[in-house]
């Protein structure tokens, strides 16, 4: 549902490239994205203008996947999960933890699948990072810092920069979805959140310059970077612990190889970046003067979560990302917005 950024460029081409997964129909009434969808997936696609279209053929169909605006994910996901269909949702799951949870509960009633689209944990860096920390490599971590900045110094426009709060749009609720979603992940529950929002760019109406500091239970605290104002970008990964850092630059490669058109594909390389690119672990050192040792980046490995989906629709595995944890993270993101409007530290 929903052949935008991400039903075009992500989804439908993920599922297209999971073996046992069949993409089916495409929900969009734009007819140069109907075209869009036909030429790349062929005159077999099936092409729906509204999503009231699937639902007298849900019993021919195992998987709805949500990729619509915003505003639109609750109302979508609840009626796919009242006619016995799993749902995929992009993140976020729904605007308020609250409404988190309450489809968490529906599709526990029903026992239906119900995952959130968190492409961001199977990123090169962060899958690198997962395994370091398994290892144990830095010690114990002390702080987190991760950024995801850019620089567009003119407002795109479109529903995600919109003011509305309808629209759920935003920094805040975009790419921060990505980073507390990253953090949480490593470093556990959040148990306090201080945030600073600010409106740089002349014609901007949302955020679009983000801090989220989060105190976690264990005792890191993560301080978390959301941009598009940047003019010069900081490390995408900085860790320190007590025994050494982690320092690295750059995105992962995946979605820049997605919007040109390139398809992960069995036995080809994907998700793959140059050595160049590689993060270094060391202490006492910067990267900058030579300090560290060059740590190779994992693949990247967007194509893993919707084998997880197809994996657990069949029995056979986890939900790669339950709505519990969407929910604990949308915590964060409530959090975040009272603390940067009323200018205070949020316990949680």
């Amino acid at each position: 549902m929903g052949y935008g950024l991400a039903g075009s460029v992500f989804h439908a081409p993920l599922i297209a490239a999971t073996e046992g997964l069949a993409l089916d129909t495409v929900v969009t009434s734009n007819p140069d994205r109907q075209a869009q969808a036909r030429a790349e997936f062929g005159d077999d696609l099936r092409l729906a203008a509204s999503p009231d279209e699937l639902w007298d053929r849900a019993d021919r169909l195992d998987l709805i996947v949500v990729a619509s605006p915003n505003k639109t994910h609750v109302a979508l996901a609840t009626a796919a999960l009242k006619a016995g269909l799993p749902v995929v949702v992009d993140k976020p799951l729904a605007g308020t933890a609250a409404e988190a949870r309450e489809l968490a509960s529906l599709a526990d009633e029903r026992g239906l699948l119900l995952s959130v689209f968190q492409n961001r944990r199977w990123d090169n860096d962060f899958r690198t990072l997962r395994e370091l920390l398994a290892d144990a490599a830095l010690g114990d971590v002390w702080r987190f810092e991760s950024r995801f900045e850019r620089w567009r110094p003119r407002p795109k426009g479109g529903w995600r920069e919109s003011g509305d709060p309808e629209e759920i749009g935003g920094l805040l609720y975009d790419l921060g979805s990505h980073v507390v979603d990253q953090a949480l992940t490593l470093f556990g529950p959040a148990v306090s959140v201080y945030a600073e929002a600010d409106v740089r760019r002349p014609g901007a109406e949302a955020d679009d310059d983000t801090f989220i500091a989060v105190t976690h239970a264990g005792g890191v605290r993560s301080h978390l970077y959301v941009s598009a104002t940047t003019a010069q970008l900081g490390p995408r990964f900085r860790v320190l612990g007590s025994r050494a850092g982690y320092v690295k630059y750059g995105l992962d490669p995946q979605e820049a190889a997605l919007r040109e058109g390139r398809r992960p594909a069995p036995g080809a390389p994907w998700g793959v970046e140059p050595e160049s690119m590689w993060g270094t672990v060391g202490s006492g050192e910067s990267p900058a003067t030579g300090g560290g040792r060059p740590l190779p980046t994992l693949p990247g490995d967007y194509p893993a979560y919707y084998a997880a989906v197809a994996a657990a629709l069949r029995g056979a595995g986890e939900n790669p990302v339950t709505a519990h944890e969407a929910a604990a993270a949308l915590d964060v993101l409530e959090a975040a917005r009272r603390s940067a409007r009323d200018g205070v530290t949020v316990t949680l």
